[in-house]
């Protein structure tokens, strides 16, 4: 699979499933814009490892309208255009109704829902007139009847990309733009651990066919597939990777 030529944006680009997909993609010969909110120096890592000649790290809040356009211009005045643009950044905490704040719904509505929007609404401006992709991140618990109560802001985000992905579709269509998302179950990450105990870890291990967590890289090679060419007449859908052990 190449990506030659093809410039990939990724907001959360610095760790996990970012930086993974950074990797892959670099790897297929893309040229990657990697966002990060704090963390220069892992981000620093991933362009030096890619090289400086086809990498750009740039810091940026993804849920901040005006650190989007930012970003979209930095990526732009670089390479000057955006192929393919992962909304990747995400806030999980665990929370059920009653310990639920106004502060935590639009924390992770900011940054898992507002922010993707506008970024893709930033960015399909410098989309070629064919062949650009936007690839949301979804997960898992958005369709899961195994759901728990402290995922209860983050499986309704995951919802609300999900509807994104299906109308923008339809919208991006006749630019020759697809729009799809990939919906990870349980992936080793940073955020996965995050406020989660090492039984409900082992539990969610349990509940996969093949006993184990997920592997940023193996949602990447499914983000690099949806990336390339041959993902041209897929759109509108959202692909679940691993997503048997979330039935």
């Amino acid at each position: 699979m190449s990506l030659n030529g093809k410039v990939v944006l990724i907001t959360g680009g610095s760790k996990g499933i970012g930086r993974a997909t950074a990797e892959r993609v670099a790897a297929d010969g893309a040229s990657v814009v990697i966002n990060y909110l704090s963390d220069s120096k892992a981000a620093n890592e991933v362009v030096s490892q890619i090289g400086a000649d086809r990498a750009l790290a740039v810091q940026a809040d993804a849920s901040k309208i005006a650190d989007m356009e930012k970003l979209v211009a930095a990526a732009v005045d670089r390479f000057g255009k955006i192929d393919v643009l992962m909304p990747n950044a995400g806030l999980m905490r665990m929370h059920d109704l009653a310990h639920t704040s106004e502060t935590d719904f639009d924390q992770h509505f900011n940054l898992n829902v507002k922010g993707p929007l506008f970024l893709a609404q930033k960015a399909v401006a410098h989309m070629p007139s064919s062949g650009g992709r936007v690839i949301f991140v979804s997960s898992g618990l958005a369709t899961s009847s195994s759901v728990q109560p402290g995922h209860l802001l983050y499986a309704a985000t995951k919802g609300a990309v999900e509807q994104m992905v299906r109308t923008l579709a339809k919208e991006l269509a006749p630019r020759g733009i697809t729009v799809n998302a990939v919906a990870p179950g349980p992936t080793a990450t940073e955020l996965f651990y995050n406020g989660k105990s090492e039984q409900m870890v082992e539990a969610l291990k349990r509940q996969s066919p093949f006993a184990r967590l997920g592997e940023p890289a193996e949602i990447a090679g499914v983000v690099a597939f949806l990336a390339g060419e041959e993902s041209k007449w897929v759109s509108g859908q959202t692909l679940r990777v691993n997503g048997a052990n979330m039935v």
